[in-house]
């Protein structure tokens, strides 16, 4: 059984943030072991002074869709003042010095799921660069990473596509917890460590998939429903770089893909001869409710993870759009328009980290070869993400 970092913020009585106006970061997923909201139990803390909410990317209440601006403060927040911290412009996305004036300890309890571009994580890491120069303390209530800490793959991020969704130098499934993270990001920042304060698990190991936690799943977006999407997704969001459907608007979005040009027989036929481990590809109709190809009726496959343990997500998702662009290069594309209030370079060269991999997909290399290069960047992102370890 594992406790999480506001389980143990609830068990010491909240007495690191008494007498203190504090600032809380969070949003509707992040529930402790009872289910009672972050949001609530500050609120009611005795000897708290919860002066100010700020909600993420969907908003405080985990309402809003992907891309879905935020520009009003939820009413219902249990503070004097509440914010939203993903608005209709790219500097809404950072607190400002108003917005955390006076606030001494800034609480951040969000729920990961172990990706790079889940964009919480970065939320964490502006929160932290805003704070420290204003002498706020940051908080970080630690929670599981649903993937585990034993496995990193894809690329790293490239300067020039460094974005909310490549806030920072990673690899695209990291291996860390939000608290891990913010340890390594005080440390290659150069933020004087005193800045950090993580609340950590307690009863986590690394080798834990979010269930072995026995702890409550509460999806952290609208489009995250369990803990399968969340294995799936390191790899299948980069379909959102393309006009290919991830799957949004149907009951399984990520785990179901596809287009109306799509033959699903012969794409899943291609993707067995692959023989990708841990994952079989089972052919499908579809037909998305929302978002892309909205009430069409799509062809594709549904990943089915047979054995997390070997299932390399990033590699999986990397064959499947290399396939699906091979079947029908004329009706492929990749998206074009502003993503994560950024024009250029487009959607894909962001969630990947580099031009590199569309260029060698446009280019007709092998998605295999397109991922051996990946190979030296994982072993280097293990290394200095082991600097930040907090647990065995």
């Amino acid at each position: 059984m594992v406790h999480t970092g506001l389980d143990g913020l609830v068990c010491e009585a909240f007495a690191r943030l008494r007498g203190m106006p504090v600032g809380l970061v969070t949003h509707a997923a992040a529930v402790d072991r009872r289910v009672r909201p972050a949001t609530d139990l500050l609120a009611s803390a005795p000897g708290v002074d919860l002066v100010a909410v700020f909600g993420p990317e969907h908003g405080l209440s985990g309402q809003a869709q992907d891309l879905e601006a935020v520009t009003h403060a939820a009413t219902a927040a249990p503070a004097r003042r509440a914010y939203s911290l993903y608005g209709d412009t790219a500097a809404s996305l950072r607190p400002t010095a108003a917005q955390l004036a006076g606030i001494e300890a800034l609480v951040i309890d969000l729920v990961d799921v172990g990706s790079r571009y889940y964009t919480f994580q970065a939320t964490m890491k502006y929160c932290l660069e805003a704070a420290a120069p204003l002498g706020i303390r940051v908080v970080v209530l630690d929670r599981p990473n649903p993937l585990g800490g034993v496995a990193v793959e894809g690329p790293a991020v490239r300067p020039v596509c460094e974005s909310f969704i490549g806030a920072h130098d990673i690899a695209i499934r990291h291996g860390l917890t939000i608290g891990e993270l913010a340890t390594l990001y005080v440390a290659e920042l150069g933020l004087d460590p005193a800045v950090l304060d993580v609340v950590r698990c307690e009863g986590w190991r690394r080798d834990s998939w979010f269930e072995d936690c026995r702890l409550p799943w509460v999806l952290p977006s609208p489009n995250m429903p369990t803990v399968d999407t969340a294995v799936v997704y390191p790899g299948q969001s980069l379909l959102e770089g393309t006009t290919l459907s991830e799957g949004r608007g149907t009951k399984r979005p990520f785990e179901i893909c596809g287009a109306p040009w799509i033959d699903g027989e012969s794409l899943a036929r291609r993707l067995a001869a692959f023989d990708l481990p841990g994952v079989v590809f089972r052919p499908l109709t579809f037909r998305p409710t929302f978002h892309k190809h909205a009430d069409i009726d799509c062809g594709g496959v549904q990943l089915h993870v047979t054995d997390r343990g070997v299932f390399r997500p990033v590699r999986a998702g990397l064959a499947l759009l290399a396939e699906m662009r091979r079947q029908d290069p004329g009706r492929f594309a990749w998206r074009t328009e502003p993503y994560e209030f950024v024009a250029d370079p487009i959607a894909i060269d962001l969630l990947f980290g580099s031009d590199r991999e569309r260029l060698a997909i446009e280019a007709g290399v092998d998605w295999m070869e397109i991922a051996t290069a990946w190979e030296t960047e994982e072993r280097a992102f293990d290394d200095r993400r082991r600097a930040a370890w907090l647990y065995d």
